[in-house]
C-alpha cells in the first residue's frame, strides 16, 4: 500500500540530521537571473501549472516563484484579496508543490529515517529517495500528475459541500478523503491550508484542473487569490516558508516547531538529529524563532534585529504590514534570552531603528476545523 505524501507545510515539516529538510516545490530548478528575490517578473524558461492559461484569462499578474510562473494577484489589490479570504473564500493554485507516492516494503523505514514525527506526518524528498534506491532499499517514488487547488476561508465548507457527496463535517483538520468534486472524479480533498483559516487542498487530475476551478468560481462567494495574499495570510498565521524562515540549518526547537517531534520517537531517541535536538528540548538552545510587532515602516526579510542597547542580535526572516491587524508583523531569530513575549527590541529599516516587541504567534488566531 502506497503512503500518499501530501506536500503541505503544516503536516509535512521534515527534519534531517537535526535540520529542516526542504519543501520540494519542483523536480528541477530553472536558472533565472532574478531568482535571488522571492518574486520577480522574468518569465523565460519557467514551469507552468495546468492553470497557466486560466490565470491569464482571469487577469492574473504572473511572476516568478521558485522557477514557476504563478499569479501574484488578480483584479483586486493584495489587501482586498487578503481580507476577502479572511471573510469569505478564495481559490489558490498551488500546483507547483509536487505530489508523490512512496511505495515498497521499506517505505516506512524510509520515512522514519527522514522525519522526527510519526508516519502520520509525511514528507518526501526526491533526491533522498533516489539515494536510498541506489543503496538497494525497496523504495519507489511515484510522481502524481495532479494539479493542486487550495480553497481557503470561513465559507469554504459551504461552497464545497454543494459539489460533493461526502459530509464535510466528518472531515477534520489534517485528514483527507478521495471523492468526486463538482463532477470531477478521483479528487483527494484534504482539510488543510496555508492561511490559518478553515480550508481544503484538492488534488485533481491535471487534465481536469481548469474544469474544477471554473466550477468553483461559478459560486459568487469564491474569488481567485495569488501569491501576495498567500504570503501575508501565512505570516499572520505564524506559518513558516521554507528557505526563508526555516532551512537546512534550523532545528525544530530553534524554529519553535517542537510539536513536530513525535512522543514515541522522543522517548526512543531514534530520529535523525536526536543527540542535538533532545538537549535543546531541555532548554539548551541558543536561538529561537519569534514573532515581532513593529512600529514605523514595514519590516522585511534580512532586516537586523537589535537589543535596546543597539547591539545586533538577530535577523528578520519574514515581515509585512498585516491587513487584518493593521500593524507591521514579522518573524525572525533571536538569542533565547530575548525570546520571551513582551521583550522590547529594535529593528533596523533603511538604516533607521524602530521599536519592536516580541509577540506570541500566530498573530491572528487560527480557525482550523476540528471535530467537537
Amino acid at each position: 500500500m502506497a503512503l500518499v505524501c501530501r506536500l503541505h507545510r503544516l503536516r509535512a515539516t521534515m527534519w534531517q540530521l537535526g535540520s529542516v529538510v526542504a519543501r520540494l516545490s519542483s523536480p528541477l530548478r530553472v536558472p533565472c537571473s532574478a531568482m535571488g528575490r522571492l518574486f520577480s517578473c522574468a518569465q523565460d524558461a519557467l514551469y507552468r501549472t495546468p492553470l497557466y492559461d486560466f490565470h491569464l484569462a482571469h487577469g492574473g499578474k504572473m511572476v516568478v516563484f521558485a522557477g514557476w510562473s504563478l499569479p501574484m494577484q488578480y483584479q483586486d489589490s493584495h489587501t482586498e484579496s487578503h481580507l476577502y479570504t479572511r471573510r469569505h473564500c478564495s481559490l489558490f493554485d498551488v500546483s507547483h508543490m509536487l505530489q508523490t507516492k512512496i511505495l515498497g516494503c521499506d517505505r516506512v523505514k524510509l520515512m522514519e529515517s527522514l522525519v522526527v514525527g510519526d508516519i502520520a506526518e509525511l514528507k518526501s524528498n526526491q533526491d533522498k529517495v533516489r539515494e536510498l534506491q541506489s543503496k538497494g532499499s525497496d523504495v519507489g517514488l511515484e510522481v502524481v500528475d495532479n494539479a493542486l487547488l487550495a480553497l481557503q476561508g470561513p465559507t469554504t465548507s459551504q461552497v464545497l459541500q454543494a459539489g460533493v457527496g461526502d459530509d464535510l463535517k466528518k472531515l477534520p483538520f489534517m485528514t483527507s478523503a478521495v471523492m468526486e468534486v463538482f463532477g470531477v472524479s478521483g479528487c483527494r480533498v484534504t482539510r488543510c491550508g496555508y492561511t490559518g483559516e478553515d480550508g481544503v487542498e484538492i488534488s485533481v487530475p491535471a487534465v481536469e484542473a481548469v474544469r474544477l476551478a471554473t466550477a468553483l468560481l461559478e459560486n459568487p462567494e469564491v474569488k481567485l487569490a495569488g501569491l501576495a495574499a498567500r504570503d501575508s495570510l501565512r505570516l499572520e498565521a505564524g506559518l513558516c516558508l521554507y528557505g526563508t524562515d526555516i532551512d537546512e540549518h534550523t532545528t525544530p526547537v530553534e524554529g519553535s516547531l517542537s510539536w513536530t517531534l513525535g512522543k514515541r520517537r522522543r522517548a526512543a531517541m531514534d530520529f535523525p538529529g536526536a543527540t542535538v535536538i533532545v538537549p535543546q528540548l531541555k532548554g539548551k538552545v541558543q536561538r529561537r524563532r519569534v514573532g515581532l510587532i513593529c512600529e514605523g515602516a514595514p519590516v522585511r526579510a534580512h532586516s537586523p534585529i537589535l537589543s535596546t542597547e543597539g547591539t545586533v542580535i538577530g535577523t528578520v526572516t519574514s515581515g509585512c504590514p498585516s491587513p487584518s491587524l493593521k500593524k507591521n508583523v514579522a518573524m525572525g531569530y533571536v538569542p533565547c534570552e530575548y525570546s520571551r513575549p513582551g521583550t522590547l527590541l529594535l529593528v533596523e529599516v533603511r538604516r533607521k531603528q524602530q521599536a519592536a516587541v516580541v509577540t506570541k504567534m500566530p498573530f491572528l488566531p487560527t480557525k482550523y476545523y476540528t471535530l467537537k
